[in-house]
């Protein structure tokens, strides 16, 4: 089940909260969103959920044996048996295919590859339920006495599928004591709608455009960067209109969720870019991977070999394919560079120029992690470069090719809509229209019509669409 499902927003949507309001107490209300949960995750996936429960209920044991003991060494024991249970389930959902296939080509082995069905969001929960065990280590936060709490954490439907990853430190009192006002309520919906008409009415209709294209744009220059640039959209709207859905039905139900993306297309360099997009994944990394690796406390050479590291892993977190650590690596590599090398030259750089050249490497960047097979990932890179590969060698690619044209006519300046709707128009115009006498009553109306509007086009356009997936699904 999907947010932009007519199931969803018909049906399980209206029934879930009609249900947690009527709940007596927060006992009640927390009773209604571990079944919804459960509900919801198994919809499509019903075997697949007792990875969920297993990951869930072994650290549950191993924190409670952490609490229970002073001695830094078992402490230390019951926290890897947490972490390496989560970590091998993820690693033979997500993983033991691919390392399994690569290990009989480099041996020339004659093995069967196991097909296994990867459980949706097992990178999301997985992680957020090492940051519970890891941190009832360190002293952090205090152990969960309650396993349906700890479940309710791990499981939430809001962000359960494609987060965002949410830390067990920002959300422990919640457990205990939330309540939702009828601004929360009000604020929440109108989030929620926002993310639903980001993904129906600007996600999807890149995605149509992206898939229209020959594969990989590399029948001719202008297909390519097209392809590149619709890519870069789609994704963006895609995540973060997840994340929106997920904030906005967080604070429906009283959580507050830590903002995900920041207008990352704004940037003026690959490393703000970082600090703009898939927030909480950034936060992950850098508290439970980085830092603990010494970060950049231990020199020059260690601070690159552990932002080597962390990129690596990051690349490999979004998927069992080389084409996902070399993305990694590409933003890895430029981190670096601007960090050490590029310094200098940036701060001397025109905005402007930052901006275009960062956006350019953004786009390069996504062309990268579009293409999960390097064969066809090195003919998307030359057609970025307006070659070709053939028999004879490299050639130049056409300018514009008959496909790419079609689909030019047919999106007209669509592209150019939502990328503008990628950068921060809304928030200005309505700071502009607070700062007008009566600006505040104003906007709060603008903001109701606008909800209801964005809401109906979607619905309409969901009749219509038979194409509605979530990318991040995937990962």
């Amino acid at each position: 089940m999907v947010f932009s499902s007519m199931t969803f927003l018909l049906l399980f949507l209206p029934v879930v909260l009609l249900l947690y309001f009527l709940a007596p107490g927060l006992k009640g209300k927390n009773a209604v969103l571990i079944c919804a949960s459960l509900l919801f995750y198994a919809w499509g996936e019903p075997v697949c959920v007792l990875a969920m429960l297993a990951s869930t209920a072994v650290n549950y044991a191993c924190a409670r044996l952490i609490g229970a003991s002073q001695e830094p060494r078992k402490r230390k024991a019951a926290c890897a048996v947490g972490v390496g249970v989560s970590l091998a389930l993820l690693g033979y959902f997500k993983y033991f295919a691919f390392l399994l296939e690569n290990l009989a080509a480099l041996f020339s082995l004659s093995v069967t590859v196991p097909q296994i069905r990867l459980p949706i969001g097992i990178s999301f929960y997985t992680f957020q339920v090492l940051t519970y065990t890891i941190d009832v280590c360190r002293g952090k936060v205090g152990v969960q006495k309650s396993f349906w709490k700890l479940l309710l954490y791990v499981s939430c439907f809001p962000q359960l599928i494609a987060g965002p990853i949410v830390q067990y430190a920002d959300i422990e009192h919640q457990l205990d004591e939330r309540k939702t006002s009828l601004e929360d309520f009000n604020a929440g919906l109108g989030r929620f709608i926002t993310g639903l008409a980001k993904k129906v009415l600007l996600a999807n209709l890149c995605g149509a455009a992206v898939e229209a294209l020959p594969h990989g744009g590399a029948a001719s220059l202008l297909g390519a960067w097209y392809h590149a640039f619709l890519y870069t959209l789609q994704i963006y709207f895609d995540f973060s209109a997840y994340s929106d859905m997920a904030i906005g039905l967080g604070r429906v139900l009283g959580f507050r969720y830590k903002e995900n993306f920041n207008y990352p297309y704004v940037s003026l360099s690959a490393t703000e870019f970082w600090r703009r997009w898939h927030i909480s994944l950034g936060s992950f990394f850098r508290d439970y991977v980085y830092i603990p690796l010494g970060g950049n406390r231990r020199g020059t050479a260690r601070t690159i070999l552990n932002l080597l590291i962390v990129w690596t892993l990051t690349g490999f977190w979004h998927g069992a394919a080389w084409n996902f650590m070399l993305w990694g690596l590409y933003f890895g590599v430029l981190l670096i560079a601007e960090r050490y090398v590029l310094k200098g030259l940036i701060d001397r750089t025109p905005r402007a120029l930052r901006w275009a050249v960062t956006f350019v490497v953004a786009m390069i960047g996504w062309a990268i992690f579009y293409e999960t097979d390097l064969a066809v990932l090195g003919d998307t890179l030359r057609a970025l470069a307006g070659v070709v590969r053939t028999e004879s060698g490299l050639a130049a690619l056409p300018l514009c090719d008959a496909a790419t044209a079609q689909v030019v006519r047919r999106y007209t300046v669509f592209p150019l809509v939502a990328f503008l709707c990628s950068l921060p128009v809304v928030p200005a115009a309505e700071r502009a229209l607070l700062a007008r006498p009566g600006g505040e009553r104003t906007l709060s109306i603008v903001r109701g019509v606008a909800a209801a509007l964005l809401f109906a086009l979607s619905l309409i356009f969901l009749v219509g669409q038979s194409y509605n997936p979530f990318i991040y699904f995937r990962f």
